[in-house]
């Protein structure tokens, strides 16, 4: 039987217009909150960039018989970088010219557990090639990373801090207040959109208060000026009163032949 080529492989792929994601929901809120804040944290800190996709529970196809037996679902968080940011139904490997997550991040729950940790783990390793994983659990706290080594995940050290080192992000990733999020190398946490905007607010505020204070100062040493001016009259005009008083005490003493 004569071999297939890569051109006939590809003539067999479905369309990927008609490839959907058929990702189940998330487990819970605390997991879809834990979602949503790792999107919308690494949008707002590379707004200013068009180089990249992220897919939140999105299915990644990657062969036909991974479409025939669906053997694995999508990852709840992956990032493909050096890519085009337009919106995407799905991540279709052989129509993103074979192109696979970058770093991939799975949420840990009582039903996915297990296969996060080893299944999924081997499969981002040995198939997908990704760079980077990470799982963690919202409920427990438990938060672990890897970086490829010829097709084995080997552990990222962490920090005192506890934190990765994320070489794909250029970023940190660590739990605070029960929450994973990135930090910079100097170790300064990265914000939501709404923390953004409330630190811009705290900064108005304090630059509007500062302003006021230096009004008040400025009022304050104008005042101190305004009372030495007319304390410096006050004197000067007693010195000029003195001399006047002086000068007639003079006057009279030389009218009555008294010397002086």
């Amino acid at each position: 039987m004569a071999a297939i080529t890569a051109r006939e492989l590809e003539m067999q792929m479905p369309d990927a217009s008609q490839l959907l994601s058929d990702e189940p929901e998330m487990e819970s809120s605390l997991h879809y909150m834990q979602l949503l804040l790792l999107v919308t944290c690494l949008e707002w800190a590379w707004q200013d960039r068009n180089d990249f996709f992220i897919g939140a529970t999105m299915s990644i196809y990657f062969s036909r018989q991974q479409l025939k037996n669906h053997d694995f679902r999508g990852p709840d968080f992956f990032l493909v970088k050096n890519t085009t940011r337009s919106p995407r139904k799905s991540w279709v490997v052989w129509e993103e010219d074979g192109r696979y997550p970058d770093l991939i991040i799975e949420l840990l729950s009582d039903s996915t557990a297990n296969t996060d940790r080893t299944l999924k783990r081997d499969l981002y390793a040995e198939r997908f090639h990704t760079p980077e994983y990470f799982y963690f659990s919202p409920d427990t706290l438990e938060f672990a990373g890897f970086r490829l080594d010829i097709n084995r995940y080997q552990p990222i050290t962490p920090n005192p801090q506890g934190w990765l080192w994320s070489e794909v992000l250029g970023m940190f990733l660590g739990i605070h207040d029960g929450e994973l999020r990135y930090f910079s190398l100097e170790g300064t946490l990265s914000p939501t959109p709404q923390e953004s905007a409330q630190r811009e607010i705290q900064k108005a505020n304090q630059e509007r208060i500062k302003a006021e204070q230096e009004r008040i100062k400025a009022e304050q040493e104008r005042i101190k000026a305004e009372q030495e001016r007319v304390k410096a009259e006050e004197q000067l005009n007693r010195a000029d009163l003195a001399e006047a008083k002086l000068q007639a005490l003079q006057a009279k003493m030389r009218s009555l032949g008294i010397a002086e």
